[in-house]
């Protein structure tokens, strides 16, 4: 179990987080903003939302400042980024917390709620390979309700593109590499970080334990998505925002 403290300050914590995850992604906000407009035009300003993989929930932040009559379940299997999501919510009795693997076949059954207006996630399936991502898109399909919506936001590379890609991801790094010089904190120095705190230090060490260092998962392309989502059991899936790196996703019930 996560030791609490009163003194902790996990708003900072978020906050750190949100920076860190912007240093690679300098459109992460422009992206949330069209993963809401989306969910008010297709499920309305009170949803039931499923935060997948939430990490800190970033999404679910974001989502109770819009829309204050939303609810929140958020589902991940990181201890560290957990502690720091229910010490962000505390309190909050729109937002629950589950602890579940995304690859074990019986996640979604420890679920607070049987369907969903909303599946969102963002910045975490290209954790998976593209076959249990595929097995995944298919038990968020039996989650969406009818005509509810899923979204995804990643990384999505398409490869027919190599010279494109390879000009973007130079120009893009070239940026990471000047805000590095100005003080950025990057992945690995912010889980240095959170190692050295009392409170997060051992929900990191167990985190290191499940995941490594990181995952070497699929960034499949866009149409990849689109088309597998349809296959899963969505009616439409089509791209409904990108940025020269990265994509969102929408999927219709």
């Amino acid at each position: 179990m996560t030791q609490q403290r009163p003194d902790t300050d996990w708003g900072t914590w978020q906050e750190s987080w949100d920076r860190q995850q912007e240093w690679y992604m300098p459109d992460r906000e422009e992206r949330f903003r069209v993963m809401l407009d989306m969910v008010e035009a297709l499920v309305g300003p009170e949803p039931r939302v499923l935060d997948l993989a939430c990490g800190t929930g970033s999404i679910t932040d974001r989502l109770l400042r819009r829309f204050p009559g939303a609810t929140s379940t958020g589902v991940d299997l990181d201890p560290a980024l957990l502690a720091i999501a229910r010490g962000s919510f505390a309190g909050d009795e729109r937002v629950s917390f589950v602890t579940a693997d995304l690859k074990d076949p019986g996640w979604a059954a420890l679920l607070p709620y049987e369907s969903y207006d909303a599946v969102l996630t963002a910045t975490a399936l290209h954790w998976l390979h593209s076959g249990p991502l595929t097995t995944l898109y298919g038990q968020i399909a039996g989650l969406v309700r009818d005509s509810g919506v899923f979204m995804n936001a990643d990384r999505m590379i398409d490869t027919s593109t190599p010279r494109i890609n390879a000009a973007e991801r130079a120009h893009r790094h070239a940026g990471m590499d000047r805000a590095k010089a100005g003080g950025a904190v990057d992945w690995a120095e912010w889980w240095d970080l959170a190692a050295k705190d009392p409170v997060l230090a051992g929900p990191t060490a167990e985190r290191f334990r499940i995941y490594g260092e990181h995952a070497d998962g699929d960034m499949p392309s866009v149409e990849w998505h689109a088309r597998t989502l349809r296959e899963a059991g969505f009616g439409e899936a089509r791209a409904v925002w990108t940025s020269p790196s990265d994509s969102l996703v929408l999927a219709l019930k």
